[in-house]
């Protein structure tokens, strides 16, 4: 007789990972994990193998533990995952000084973060023929194409006139 099970806060389609106490400061985090936010997951495991800094291998780590609950947890395709959000958070600050003159102190604060990744599951659609493009209707294709055609450069500004130079 165990407890309740807890209810699922994500989509059936989506997983998650969750990396706390991570050494760096929010603000350097969320720098990495803008780089993989809306990539394919293979993009973003490269975007992070080949990144100069240093807390990408924490970053890679977390996305591959997301990878793998999506896989072993939910069933869902590997290939077809991407990720959905990277999301940066405050977590603990570390305290310390630095003794500074006449008996003062510097304040020095060590910060730490988590990160939270969701991964979901994106199946291609297959790309349109050109025969599908073909039946879709005329008045639609005429009525874009009547648009793009309306829009106006912004007017031009008259030439300041010149003053007239005088030979002496």
């Amino acid at each position: 007789m165990g407890k309740q099970t807890r209810a699922r806060v994500l989509a059936g389609h989506q997983a998650m990972a969750v990396a706390r106490n991570i050494r760096v400061s929010p603000r350097k985090l969320n720098l990495v994990a803008q780089q993989i936010r809306g990539k394919k997951v293979d993009r973003a495991l490269n975007v992070l193998t080949f990144s100069q800094k240093r807390i990408a291998g924490v970053v890679k780590k977390a996305l591959q533990s997301a990878i793998a609950n999506a896989e072993n947890n939910h069933d869902l395709d590997v290939d077809d995952l991407v990720v959905k959000e990277a999301s940066v958070g405050k977590n603990l600050v570390m305290k310390r000084f630095h003794a500074r003159a006449r008996g003062n102190a510097g304040n020095i604060e060590k910060f730490f973060s988590q990160l939270t990744i969701i991964v979901e599951e994106k199946r291609e659609e297959a790309p349109k023929t050109d025969e599908t493009k073909a039946a879709a209707p005329a008045g639609k294709a005429a009525k874009k194409t009547s648009g793009q055609n309306k829009s106006k450069a912004p007017a031009k500004k008259p030439a300041a006139k010149k003053a007239k130079k005088e030979t002496a």
